[in-house]
């Protein structure tokens, strides 16, 4: 019987000690498309690049966090461009827009403080309303910055969906696309590549089931949902720090849950493990 017992308690010491790896194995397995590459970093570290994230909103960084973070502790320029003050979000306590503004300015300031990027630029378009500039001006916004950053590469929103079907972000990434498409191999435009950020296919059918913003708003069209990625970019070293950046962001907390469900229920270690990777399309001409 005292035998019996032994043998009992030793496999469910085994079984608890092996609980978190089969969690994390399951996890990835329900998040994660294996037949997209996973890659250690977005560009070597050999040759000094400058990299610029061009974005709305306040906290639309979040989604590359990872990345940036990457790419500065391994010796690269980071330059964050950041259309709005966000003034146009929600937030659990109803703030009117002044205040908004003046809140996620300063939640803007401090996750570019978290990233350590070489410069933020915030500037002050009217959130929700980029729509009213006209395309034409938008991009020919989005070409002014580049002549001024002259960066490699660039980092944007998807030109279709904008992630999750926020107009701003669709606009946005279309601006930078078509200046892009349009400019590149001209004399005098440096960027030599563009990566949108995007979801995999288990990603983008676990937030139709979780996330009621995002179900509401994703295409309902066959083909017209977010572009497929080409590869992943491994963020788990640096999962931390891109907790440290969402959470900055306190006044979005109910909008960023869903970027991240379930983070402050989960041990990071694990969670880390799970949600290790951001995942990037690549334009091409």
């Amino acid at each position: 019987m005292k035998k019996g017992l032994k043998i009992l308690g030793l496999i469910l010491g085994i079984f608890i000690l092996i609980s978190p790896f089969l969690l994390i194995q399951f996890g990835k397995n329900a998040l994660n498309d294996n037949g997209v590459p996973l890659i250690p970093e977005l560009s070597p570290a050999n040759t000094k690049q400058r990299i610029m994230a061009f974005f709305p909103h306040p906290d639309d960084e979040v989604t590359v966090s990872g990345t940036l973070i990457d790419l500065k502790r391994k010796g690269h320029e980071v330059f964050l461009v950041t259309l709005t003050k966000g003034e146009a979000g929600s937030s659990p306590e109803n703030y009117p827009p002044d205040k908004l503004k003046e809140i996620r300015t300063q939640e803007m300031k401090n996750s570019a403080q978290i990233l350590e990027v070489d410069s933020l630029f915030l500037l002050d378009y009217e959130d929700g309303g980029l729509s009213l500039l006209g395309q034409d001006s938008l991009e020919a916004l989005t070409l002014s910055w580049i002549k001024d950053l002259n960066p490699d590469i660039i980092l944007s929103y998807d030109s279709k969906v904008g992630l999750y079907g926020h107009e701003d972000h669709r606009l946005t990434g279309l601006a930078v696309e078509n200046v892009f498409l349009s400019h590149i191999g001209d004399p005098g435009f440096s960027p030599k590549a563009l990566y949108q950020v995007t979801l995999s296919n288990k990603q983008i059918k676990l937030a139709l089931e979780l996330s009621e913003g995002f179900r509401n708003n994703y295409p309902k069209e066959k083909d017209s949902g977010l572009p497929k990625p080409d590869f992943a970019v491994n963020i788990q070293p640096y999962f931390d720090t891109k907790l440290e950046v969402m959470k900055a962001h306190h006044s979005q907390r109910h909008v960023l849950s869903d970027l991240m469900p379930w983070h402050d229920q989960i041990p990071v270690w694990i969670y880390s493990r799970i949600f290790d990777r951001e995942y990037y399309h690549e334009v091409k001409k």
